[in-house]
């Protein structure tokens, strides 16, 4: 159900309030008047997303309306209902600047997607026009977030922080596992220093010597003695990312490093203690390698103390443009341009994709937007292609498999939906383009809503 406040311009109150009725059994908040200046007056007042108005009202015509409408509010946005075939009309109203046009009679299903349409265009300019205010708010190193995916485990960096337990954190390759790692580190109060680590990056016979150390002589290479992170994070925290790459062996030699607090440098008979706090990371599921024989189930309750999960990007809602506003930022701050805004255009794109490479890709994707952007605003240009466009081998969402291939109701409402994109949501063209009458698309559209 969409939520909302419409302003309701209708010549005679029985019109208006007969109006106003059916949009209130859509959640919307409506206030009606009668006549052009009447609603001026409320506009001076009162804050609304939609202005719905006839194109015949007592004093002015919605035309005349719209334009003074948004002289007062320009975040309005201004729907006007005609009579069919006014196509003069229709040009001056655009003119205007209306939002839409709805030709009468107006069917309920086509003025509920109209105003939901609306309601969303205003929405996203209104949140648009937050963005840099909010962004500002973050440091560059900070997790950024407010979404309530985001909220939760900010609320679990705050409980385990200060705390000495081990902790995991899991969560979708560049979702953000250091930047947990180093806030409960920040949180700990420790003063040592944070280090980290990537499991699958060093090579087995190096990983012991990198972790615990080695003496001099302890092998080919090993020209002078050399102290382990482990001893070197003493006092701080130990990030073991990819811990689930880590070879049998080794996990056996951490496990007991663990349990001891203790470890012993290659080439030595001498134990040294720590007093590292670990944090380990894994995007796979720990729980399915231990079933699988390809993770110890002692060293997974010994490291898996406290989970934290960390939500892929698709599922942290406005927080995806709350990051591209960040990265943007941070990137035209970096290489030295004037460009300060994110177009509307392109955060509808950010929103609508879906970002496999989570927080990482959209960091790289905003890099390169800001590099490219001649103007103070992102344009679609900008962005790769990827972005810019569906892929062109799934073009319908259709996979190339045949357990991918969706039911021919998704793949109707698929090619609908982009048909109306491509005439920017001008219903009559894409009516006439996908041989459809109005009432149909309109059924369709309000079917999906």
């Amino acid at each position: 159900m969409t939520t909302g406040r419409v302003l309701v311009v209708e010549d005679g109150n029985e019109l208006c309030e007969a109006v106003a009725a059916g949009l209130l059994q859509r959640g919307l908040s409506v206030k009606s008047r009668s006549t052009g200046h009447a609603a001026l007056s409320l506009l001076e007042t009162d804050e609304f997303e939609v202005l719905l108005a006839d194109s015949q009202i007592p004093g002015m015509s919605g035309a005349e309306l719209c334009r003074e409408a948004l002289r007062k509010r320009p975040e309005l946005c201004v729907i006007i209902t005609t009579h069919d075939g006014d196509l003069d009309y229709a040009i001056e109203a655009i003119r205007a600047g209306a939002f839409d046009l709805l030709t009468k009679p107006v069917t309920k299903d086509a003025l509920n997607v109209s105003i939901e349409r609306a309601v969303r265009h205003c929405s996203l300019r209104t949140e648009l026009m937050r963005l840099p205010v909010r962004a500002a708010r973050f440091g560059d190193g900070d997790l950024v977030g407010e979404s309530p995916a985001m909220q939760k485990v900010f609320e679990m960096i705050d409980r385990v922080g200060p705390g000495e337990a081990n902790v995991i954190v899991t969560g979708e390759s560049g979702t953000g596992k250091e930047l947990v790692a180093r806030a409960l580190h920040k949180k700990s109060g420790r003063s040592g220093p944070f280090l980290a680590i990537n499991c699958a990056a060093v090579p087995e016979t190096l990983l012991e010597s990198e972790l615990f150390g080695h003496v001099r002589g302890a092998f080919t290479d090993a020209k002078s003695s050399r102290v382990g992170l482990f001893v070197e994070a003493s006092g701080g925290t130990l990030m073991l990312d990819e811990i689930a790459d880590m070879p049998l062996g080794m996990q056996a030699k951490l496990l007991r490093a663990l349990e001891q607090k203790c470890v012993r440098p290659l080439g030595s008979s001498q134990e040294v203690p720590f007093d590292a706090r670990l944090v380990a990371a894994t995007n796979r599921d720990l729980e399915q390698a231990v079933k699988d024989k390809t993770f110890r189930e002692d060293l997974f309750y010994r490291i898996n103390v406290v989970h934290v999960r960390v939500p892929p990007l698709r599922a942290r809602g406005t927080d995806i443009l709350l990051l591209a506003q960040h990265f943007l930022m941070r990137a035209a701050a970096r290489i030295g341009k004037q460009v300060t805004r994110i177009g509307r255009g392109v955060a509808e794109r950010i929103i609508e994709y879906d970002w496999p490479g989570n927080v990482r890709e959209l960091e790289n994707c905003m890099e390169r937007a800001v590099t490219l952007a001649e103007y103070d605003e992102l344009t679609l240009e900008d962005l790769p292609l990827r972005v810019q466009k569906p892929r062109d081998a799934d073009a319908l969402g259709m996979g190339h498999d045949a357990d991918e291939l969706p039911p021919m109701r998704v793949v109707e409402q698929r090619y609908i939906m982009r048909v109306l994109k491509a005439v920017g949501g001008n219903k009559t063209l894409a009516s006439k383009m996908l041989g459809l009458d109005r009432r149909t698309l309109y059924r369709k559209i309000s079917r999906w809503d």
